[in-house]
């Protein structure tokens, strides 16, 4: 019976032995299983496509002009045409757009850091126009009733977007999620224009009559701004996703302001192809 124990421990310890130098016993089909880091330090370039929406808030977008096209008239000073609430509010569009990107990262174990300039062309913006007519109630200091009717339109399309970001990320196995800032600039037209009809006359009645028993005037001007330059800052956020080497995906949502004599904000979704040198 001892020797029959004695046998069947050696028999266990040298079929261990064995077991050990299995590499399926060893780990090797979990080290198998372990995600390898992507090495997303360095150069890249890529392309892109969007689609998004523009807000603008054309309110006040023409005050400026109808107080210099009005400057020393008498329908200004005393019925202050250009503060007058056009109601030209808010408008929104939708548009898509195509561009590219280039950038540079810096990868400390898992966390990324990097610069990039992203640039997206497009035709973003809105139009609006309102009218407004108001009559004096007493003689003005002319010794005319005046009845005034303002139009003013404003239009802007920003063609061209281009953002330079600081981005921070963090390497998750093949996938990069990252927040990124910075500035913006866009290349815009933009017009806006405002018309002033003027008929006044000695009684009420004649001034909101016709031209043929009142006396009429009629001012206008135009601002037309081609590939006039727009400035403001960008925030938003994405991930992109390694494929293999250096060729890695992106998708990506980015908010834009900018500061114009039209407030315009954009949204955008996009995604594009990259690959890392």
């Amino acid at each position: 019976m001892r020797r029959f124990l004695l046998a069947a421990m050696i028999f266990g310890a040298a079929s261990g032995a064995e077991a050990a130098d299995l590499p399926f016993l060893r780990g090797s089909f979990t080290d198998g299983l372990t995600t390898a880091r992507v090495n997303w330090q360095g150069y890249y370039i890529g392309g892109q496509a969007g689609y998004g929406s523009s807000d603008e808030n054309f309110n006040g977008s023409t005050s400026n002009m109808t107080a210099a096209l009005l400057a020393n008239t008498t329908i200004e000073s005393e019925m202050q045409v250009s503060r007058w609430n056009l109601g030209l509010g808010k408008q929104s569009a939708r548009s898509s757009g195509f561009g590219g990107f280039v950038g540079y990262n810096s990868q400390w174990d898992d966390v990324v850091i990097g610069v990039e300039a992203s640039y997206l062309h497009g035709a973003f913006g809105g139009s609006t126009s309102a009218s407004q007519s108001l009559v004096s109630s007493t003689p003005l200091s002319d010794g005319f009733y005046h009845a005034v009717t303002a139009t003013s339109s404003s239009a802007i399309a920003v063609k061209d977007m281009a953002t330079l970001r600081a981005r921070a990320g963090y390497a998750y196995g093949s996938f990069l999620p990252y927040l990124f800032g910075g500035v913006a600039l866009g290349n815009a037209d933009i017009t806006r224009s405002v018309t002033v009809n003027d008929h006044y006359a000695l009684t009420f009645a004649n001034a909101v009559a016709s031209c043929a028993v009142a006396f009429c005037a009629t001012l206008s001007a135009t601002q037309a701004q081609h590939n006039h330059l727009v400035y403001g800052y960008s925030a938003g956020l994405g991930v992109d996703v390694n494929l293999i080497g250096g060729l890695f995906m992106r998708a990506e949502w980015e908010y834009l302001r900018f500061s114009a004599s039209t407030d315009t904000s954009i949204n955008t979704v996009r995604a594009g192809l990259g690959y890392k040198f």
